[in-house]
């Protein structure tokens, strides 16, 4: 990711970007949009192991791109359940960077869930909060059909569809309200299939983002390290103090705990484990409890001027806090991990 670093994440904030088109560009240029994406779609037909790397070096410049709805989510569901004439319209222009989805999974607390009717062939409801929907050009939507929870794709340049925005403390990863009314939409896959789809989606997409995470906990471990060997307080270097040196220690031991849950997820993954859920679930606590613990040692680390907004401290911090909701709470992922062991 030498083409991308913190300043391009700094630009899309200050200018309240909502993603880098740039970065976005050159990821397709480079093939690695299309990283898991078979040969025969245009993609570059390598494994989920390659695709870790990649989603660490995104973490570690943070880079401002759709990239858990499109890559880790929207991408595995089209690869699993989509018919062959879908995948064939869709994954190339994944590849290539001409379509960015966002995947809709909330029901907004509004009383109008969102409800699929196959008769019609048309959705109604609203979903809320839906990452990367002011930007996305398609949206794959979990809905209640007759036939039970559904995959719908949706095309969200229809005139039915209002996309509004919402509040996220990271804009570089913006939020949104999806509301359909008589919308068209096409089955994802077969009607009634979309829960367990979703959730095999979810355990792989949790792993990757796991990965994203560590990339950039890593990253501000270094960077905390840099400052602390060259900041100088009462005639002494801030990293040579005790106090500071247990920070640094107790970061770097979180982010080596978070590297083995990774690893073993990514494992996982790759080889179709009977333990993927437990893995995914552990992968993404140790994950976000590392990212979490790193950005705001950086913080501590760098005193006062962590707290400027001159400091790139605050990107690693809103990233942080962004990931941890990202895909669920790490709530519901230990309530994954215990509900595992229990039926082992």
């Amino acid at each position: 990711m030498s083409k991308c670093s913190l300043k391009e994440a700094r630009r899309c904030l200050e200018q309240e970007q909502s993603y880098s088109h740039e970065v976005w560009s050159q990821l397709a240029e480079m093939g690695l949009l299309g990283t898991a994406i078979p040969t025969s779609y245009g993609g570059a037909g390598a494994g989920y192991l390659e695709l870790c790397l990649v989603a660490e070096e995104l973490g570690r410049v943070l880079a401002p791109v759709p990239s858990v709805s499109t890559i880790y989510l929207a991408t595995e569901l089209i690869k699993e359940v989509a018919s062959s004439e879908q995948r064939e319209k869709l994954l190339p222009e994944i590849a290539n960077g001409s379509l960015i989805f966002a995947v809709a999974i909330c029901d907004a607390d509004s009383g109008k869930p969102a409800h699929f009717n196959q008769e019609r062939g048309t959705l109604n409801g609203l979903k809320a909060p839906v990452e990367d929907a002011l930007i996305a050009d398609y949206a794959i939507v979990y809905a209640k059909s007759q036939a039970g929870g559904s995959l719908v794709l949706i095309d969200l340049q229809d005139t039915t569809v209002i996309s509004t925005g919402s509040s996220s403390i990271d804009r570089t990863k913006p939020l949104g309200k999806l509301h359909f009314h008589e919308t068209p939409g096409e089955p994802l896959g077969r009607l009634g299939g979309g829960t367990s789809a979703l959730q095999r989606a979810r355990d792989r997409a949790a792993i990757l983002l796991a990965f994203e995470q560590l990339g950039a906990a890593d990253r501000a471990l270094e960077i905390s390290i840099e400052y602390a060997t060259q900041r100088k307080a009462f005639g002494r270097l801030i990293g040579s103090y005790q106090a500071i040196k247990h920070k640094l220690a107790n970061v770097y031991v979180q982010n080596q705990l978070a590297r083995v849950h990774a690893y073993f997820g990514a494992w996982a993954m790759q080889t179709g484990h009977a333990d993927l859920r437990s893995a995914a679930g552990t992968a993404r606590i140790a994950a976000i409890n590392a990212f979490q613990f790193a950005a705001q040692e950086m913080l501590q680390v760098h005193g006062g001027i962590g707290f400027t907004w001159e400091s790139d401290c605050q990107l690693f911090y809103r990233r942080a806090q962004h990931t941890a909701l990202s895909l669920g709470a790490a709530s519901s992922w230990r309530a994954q991990v215990v509900e595992k062991l229990r039926r082992d």
